[in-house]
């Protein structure tokens, strides 16, 4: 495909996307956090007492929390203003082909019939606070495996959710922002695999923030019972609007012995987005955790996913990239607690900054006195590209062993006249060798997709390039 047919399909992308953020919500909260409306958003769900309980604590615990002090400017994100519940006019089904025409339309258009037509074990879709669509292939339900809307989960499997709901992966008072998802949380994913199950293919969800001042704050939770795989995607949009959104969602894992989970996330907010995610996984014996997280799109996003290495011979393997242009920073990166004896920690990131973009990594890697012969390794390359640019790198490593492996390397470059010289004398243009640098200094995340995955992360910031050398 051509640059010019690039930019075509996603200006028609984004023309047929623009269309969906005009449909109607069955229930859209006027602006501001009230108690009423957190208990109103419980009774709309037909929660069970000890969920409720968990929303009034983290309301109290938002009110009681100042702002974070550290990391980009929030001043801009008009919190009183936002619509914390919004509803759209669809009910969660098992048939695609009962979601309403229109916001089928919106996720044709990312690819989501596409995608379970694949080999895929399940698919799930929101729509601003509600899954409009969740299916899980019958070979797997026979194996006892669950993928089910966290609504639903909530009511129908009370005793693998309640003690591991927002508990002591993600504490409710973790932060401000944990405190308020613990208050207005809606939708999400819940996945169970028992022991001894491996899903061979992916699960994948897709998530879309339609409204405009809304805000998005799906929960997921999984768990992957001793010895059992699982490999699950998200996917995240939203329509570009003048006024600020947040997304403020939250992600559990819990990863049993010799278990292995594969998270993978692209999140491709509109620039009007506050991107506020936490994200944990707490790791048994044997057990691994892969993070692979591509950030772009978003004003600002401050998200770190963090492994608790509690059992041992626990690893982390964490792989990130993030994009910065025009009136973005993108504040991410990694965090490794080493709890127990023999784990192993490994992160690497890679970042781009153009056009007055910023883009910083922050991370933390700590080892605890009973992490004997604990070992992590950290790698941050970053590419700046133009002159106003900028990049960070704000790394933590701490340790209570003499025993233990701490090693940490950080990269800074730009594209040298000398590299593009080369390309176009072996007959590329300046663009196409400014595409290829590119294309191979993230390289190392792309190749650890799926490969639809793979194409749709080069295309996006194939996108984000073109300002820059079209």
């Amino acid at each position: 495909m051509t640059d010019g047919q690039i930019k075509k399909e996603d200006s028609r992308l984004n023309q047929e996307l623009a269309r969906a953020s005009r449909l109607p919500a069955r229930f859209q909260s006027t602006p501001g956090l009230t108690r009423e409306l957190v208990i109103e958003i419980s009774r709309q769900k037909e929660e069970p007492e000890w969920m409720l309980k968990k929303r009034l604590r983290g309301l109290k615990l938002w009110e009681d929390k100042s702002m974070p002090t550290w990391g980009p400017s929030l001043d801009g994100l008009e919190l009183n203003k936002l619509s914390y519940f919004v509803r759209p006019d669809a009910e969660e089904s098992r048939s695609w082909e009962d979601v309403p025409m229109e916001i089928r339309r919106t996720f044709d258009q990312l690819g989501l019939p596409q995608a379970e037509q694949k080999a895929l074990s399940g698919v799930g879709a929101q729509f601003d606070s509600d899954v409009v669509y969740h299916n899980l292939k019958e070979e797997w339900e026979r194996l006892g495996v669950i993928f089910e809307s966290m609504d639903v989960a909530v009511r129908k499997y009370p005793e693998l959710v309640q003690g591991k709901f927002m508990n002591h992966c993600v504490p409710i008072g973790e932060h401000k922002f944990t405190a308020l998802h613990a208050a207005v949380w809606s939708g999400g994913t819940f996945i169970y695999v028992p022991p001894g199950v491996e899903v061979t293919v992916p699960m994948q969800a897709y998530f879309r923030m339609n409204s405009e001042r809304g805000g998005q704050f799906e929960h997921t939770l999984i768990i992957a019972d001793e010895g059992s795989t699982v490999e699950y995607i998200e996917g995240c949009s939203a329509p570009n609007y003048s006024t600020s959104s947040l997304h403020a969602g939250c992600v559990e894992i819990f990863i049993g012995r010799n278990a292995t989970v594969h998270y993978s996330s692209i999140e491709n907010w509109s620039k009007n987005v506050y991107n506020l995610n936490t994200k944990r996984a707490v790791v048994e014996e044997g057990g691994t955790i892969e993070w692979l997280s591509g950030n772009l799109g978003s004003c600002i996003t401050m998200l770190y996913p963090c492994s608790v290495l509690a059992g041992r011979g626990a690893r982390s393997d964490a792989l990130g990239i993030a994009m910065a242009g025009t009136g973005q920073h993108q504040d991410t990166g990694f965090k490794a607690i080493h709890l127990a004896p023999d784990t192993t920690s490994t992160i690497r990131t890679r970042s781009i900054s153009k056009d007055e973009g910023r883009a910083s990594y922050r991370g933390l890697v700590q080892i605890g006195p009973e992490a004997t012969a604990a070992r992590s390794s950290v790698n941050c390359d970053a590419l700046i590209i133009g002159s106003g640019s900028g990049s960070d790198t704000w790394p933590t490593m701490r340790t209570a062993r003499g025993d233990s492996e701490l090693t940490h390397e950080a990269r800074v470059g730009r594209i040298g006249t000398e590299e593009v010289f080369y390309l176009m004398s072996r007959g590329l243009t300046a663009d196409e060798a400014v595409k290829i640098i590119i294309g191979g200094f993230i390289d190392p995340v792309v190749r650890r997709l799926p490969l639809e995955y793979a194409v749709e992360l080069n295309r996006l910031v194939e996108l984000e390039m073109e300002s820059t050398v079209g």
